[in-house]
């Protein structure tokens, strides 16, 4: 029975083409606004890690107090090297490493290429199992070689494939500015979006490092962060790489992975702990004030979703619903017209469940081709998305299998719950009243 109904909607929508072609052309561009941003929304906001986003910990400590924020403002989202050091030295998670960007120039061996910039980080050795990191050849470096300050490095495969087609590099020698660094791994393509370990210098959805390289050796060599240097309250300072690294200022981020709540809220106290003999002691005059953030909770906290991604997806939903409305009237308007049809069947003995069987399968039919007109448009939409977001967010959305069956799932069910109102007063079509005004 539903494939005579199908089969008697296919017709009907060729009897009004016109009709046809509007409610089609509702439907598929209201659902082709709402899939486009929809996609842009879901690639910024899904969960990077997934599997372990919920053991991994941000900790931030109040180094500044209140007199030291402007108007009422958050703590900082770093920590001073002092503190970032402390909590690494005093290791209560079972990894972790503090972390600050990098920017140098490589110098290529061969003379006849031309040097270039590149982007990377200070980190410690438990970043790459810490991140999951893939690697192509070799491996990360090994904490040993964090407490002996190693001049090694971890590089891109596409600086490896630059600098070196894409062999295997490791052995070999990378000079970074003045200083020649061994290559002891290459990590596979790999740039999780957002980049969660970095959103509190980047919008995290730029271009993947270039380079990671230990973050004793980074300090040694008085490498400078590239990233925010938060100084407030911090005047008086004493001059100098020392006395930047005494003050108060909060370059240096810390991840911690902690195995399950239990452990989150022992290194919690911890901090408190921490913070109070600071107090104590005399650096902080104020009662003490920390946070610890799971990845989630930290990407929210950063402000990582662009508002603007959020607003477009309830502005085009509410595209959407003005589509949608416009539909029920028109299909009020087509059901309605058939009247007459529908008292001849009511009378000759169809239900008003059949007859509201009838147009439902017809109102799917309408979805199935706004869906397809929905597929067309969002392909268009998908390919113009860079005149309205930052190309960075921009190219993180495109067509996948799991969109278009989610475009044309949306289309059908949307217009069929549209439907309901126009069936249903077409299925309470009086037959006497047609048969005599007919």
């Amino acid at each position: 029975m539903l494939a005579y109904y199908l089969r008697l909607g296919l017709r009907s929508l060729r009897r009004n083409p016109i009709l046809t072609a509007l409610m089609v052309l509702a439907i598929g561009v209201g659902i082709a606004a709402s899939m486009t941003t929809y996609a842009v929304f879901s690639a910024v906001s899904a969960n990077p890690l997934p599997g372990k986003s919920s053991q991994l910990f941000v900790p931030t400590i109040d180094a500044w107090g209140p007199q030291g924020r402007i108007d009422g403002g958050d703590m900082p989202d770093a920590l001073t090297y002092t503190d970032a050091m402390a909590l690494m030295h005093d290791r209560k998670g079972v990894r972790q490493t503090a972390i600050y960007p990098l920017s140098y120039t490589v110098i290529p061996g061969d003379v006849s290429r031309e040097p270039f910039h590149v982007d990377g980080y200070a980190a410690y050795a438990d970043f790459f199992p810490m991140f999951q990191a893939p690697f192509v050849y070799g491996s990360g470096w090994d904490r040993g070689q964090d407490d002996a300050h190693a001049a090694v490095v971890v590089i891109s495969n596409q600086l490896n494939q630059q600098l070196f087609g894409g062999a295997n590099s490791v052995g070999r020698t990378l000079r970074l500015d003045d200083h020649d660094y061994q290559i002891v791994g290459v990590m596979a393509d790999w740039n999780p979006r957002p980049r969660y370990y970095d959103v509190n210098n980047s919008d995290g959805f730029s271009d993947p490092p270039d380079f990671i390289l230990p973050f004793t050796h980074a300090v040694d060599i008085h490498s400078d962060t590239d990233g925010n240097d938060l100084c407030r309250g911090t005047r008086g300072r004493d001059p100098g790489w020392d006395g930047w690294l005494r003050s108060g200022c909060a370059w240096v981020s810390l991840w911690v992975e902690l195995p399950d709540s239990a452990a989150a809220q022992a290194y919690r106290s911890y901090l408190e702990g921490y913070a109070g003999e600071q107090n104590r002691a005399g650096r902080f005059h104020w009662p003490p004030d920390v946070a610890l953030f799971d990845l989630t909770q930290w990407l929210q906290h950063e402000k990582v979703v662009p508002p603007e991604t959020r607003m477009s997806l309830l502005l085009s939903l509410g595209f959407l619903l003005v589509c949608l409305v416009n539909t029920v009237g028109l299909l009020l308007a087509k059901f309605m017209r058939r009247a007459g049809e529908i008292g001849v069947r009511r009378a000759l003995g169809a239900s008003r469940r059949e007859i509201w069987m009838q147009f439902l399968a017809e109102a799917a039919m309408v979805g199935v081709a706004g869906g397809v007109a929905g597929l067309l448009f969002t392909g268009v939409g998908m390919s113009s998305i860079g005149l309205v977001f930052d190309p960075d967010i921009a190219r993180l959305a495109h067509m996948s299998m799991s969109l278009i069956g989610l475009t044309l799932l949306s289309a059908v069910l949307a217009t069929v719950a549209t439907a309901f109102y126009p069936t249903w007063r077409a299925a309470h079509v009086q037959p006497a009243w047609q048969l005599k005004s007919n």
